[in-house]
């Protein structure tokens, strides 16, 4: 039976769904899975409830807990890695600077000048993670959560030899969102989907040999169902497909919809993260974990879509299936850099990940996707090499920045932003 770390465990709804996930396959149950994070307090109500969880199934696994990293990693088979530098202290700053100079992210966290600072801060962390793989568990798989996930992944393939996989939820969970779209049940959907994470794109998207691309246009027509979706069908009319990540993410990804106010009313109502009403839902789910723990509600126990757990029984198992997971391009995307993080459809098996070649994307998608791989490159650059000019021009290359700010607007922008992240970026 495997022994999976989870790195980041403080992230309790995560942790919890992921390890509710992995004991749910019965070819699992005997795993030994290790939870650490530094929080202490966060831990210890993680650990009770996966403990709790495997006294009320009355199954072999073994829960532990440490706040010592290299424990967790010592001879670990996989590692599963969910963590936030700082936390909301370091991430709100990410939103608010930009926002007071004109830039109006939703999230901040993938790219922009949100997720340009996100991965500074985060990528010396992934690497020392590696490192401590490579003297520990060396032959250990490393699945990704970790926002920005393609600059995080490219880090990690450029500067270490660790095997490693970018996994987010965007690619099904989307698929499920445009099942309900075209009123078909999702799991006779089928899809070919490639891109970069949080801008894939649905190549095709059929119901047996029905292209579902006609009903989508047709539902889009309808005001309900444009309303809840309003960029991803905006890009779809003008660029001919269906992206992977939300309206609310996608808008900023582009500078179409959130350069002015009007524009963010008309096409992105401004959903721009509250961090105050962030950390009251984030208590709130803490307590909901905690009323777990004590018995007062039930644990979930029904498997998430997450694809992280059916990866893991895929290889323990010898299980052939297909997951959408973030890889090194190499030529899979043949007209995106060869260097550059993709998200593709992959097999998996026993032997692990087998990524597979999708040949040219149409030139308008791949076209968007190499203007977020400017910044996606130049930021892992900054990171690896300590270099404040590379981050700064990896803000410059932002679409939605340039957008809306001159040259030294953002260079003044992003040292208040670097100001802002010294207590954990020690090169600012």
């Amino acid at each position: 039976m495997p022994t999976i770390a989870l790195i980041g465990a403080g992230s309790v709804v995560f942790a919890q769904r992921l390890t509710t996930d992995i004991l749910s396959w019965p070819d699992l149950e005997g795993s030994t899975i290790r939870l650490m994070d530094l929080d202490e307090t966060r831990l210890e109500t993680i650990g009770a409830l996966a403990r709790r969880l495997v006294q009320e199934r009355n199954i072999p696994a073994q829960i532990e807990t440490t706040t010592d990293r290299r424990v967790a990693l010592d001879g670990a088979d996989y590692v599963i890695v969910t963590i936030q530098i700082g936390g909301v202290s370091a991430v709100r700053p990410d939103v608010e600077i930009p926002f007071r100079y004109g830039v109006d992210q939703a999230i901040g966290d993938t790219l922009g000048p949100g997720g340009v600072f996100r991965a500074l801060r985060t990528i010396p962390v992934m690497l020392d993670i590696c490192r401590e793989m490579a003297e520990l568990c060396p032959n250990a798989l490393l699945f990704n959560y970790s926002n920005p996930m393609v600059m995080n992944c490219w880090a990690i393939e450029a500067a270490t030899k660790i095997r490693t996989i970018g996994l987010c939820h965007s690619v099904q969970g989307t698929a499920k969102q445009l099942a309900g779209y075209v009123g078909v049940p999702y799991e006779e959907v089928t899809y070919w989907t490639a891109g970069i994470n949080h801008m894939a794109w649905y190549l095709e998207l059929r119901h047996g040999d029905e292209d579902l691309y006609p009903r989508l246009r047709a539902a889009m027509a309808d005001p309900a169902v444009y309303a809840r979706d309003t960029t991803r069908f905006e890009v779809m009319r003008y660029f001919g497909y269906f992206v992977t990540e939300s309206t609310r993410h996608m808008s900023e990804y582009v500078p179409y919809f959130r350069r002015t106010r009007d524009l963010a009313e008309t096409y992105a109502p401004p959903w721009r993260r509250d961090y105050d009403l962030y950390i009251e839902r984030q208590a709130a789910y803490y307590e909901k974990v905690r009323r777990q723990v004590d018995g007062f509600d039930p644990i979930p126990t029904d498997r998430t879509e997450e694809y992280c757990s059916f990866i893991l029984h895929a290889i323990e198992t010898n299980t052939s299936m297909r997951v959408n997971a973030n890889v090194p391009n190499n030529g899979l995307i043949a007209n995106l850099p060869a260097n550059a993080i993709v998200e593709v459809p992959c097999l998996i098996d026993r032997r692990g990940v087998h990524p597979c070649a999708v040949g040219d994307l149409p030139p308008q998608l791949a076209a968007l996707n190499r203007s977020n791989i400017a910044v996606q490159e130049l930021t892992v650059k900054a990171a690896l090499e300590q270099d404040r000019e590379a981050a700064y021009q990896a803000v410059q290359l932002d679409p939605l920045t340039g957008s809306v700010l001159p040259l030294p607007r953002i260079r003044a922008m992003c040292d208040e932003m670097f100001a802002a992240s010294k207590p954990w970026l020690d090169w600012a």
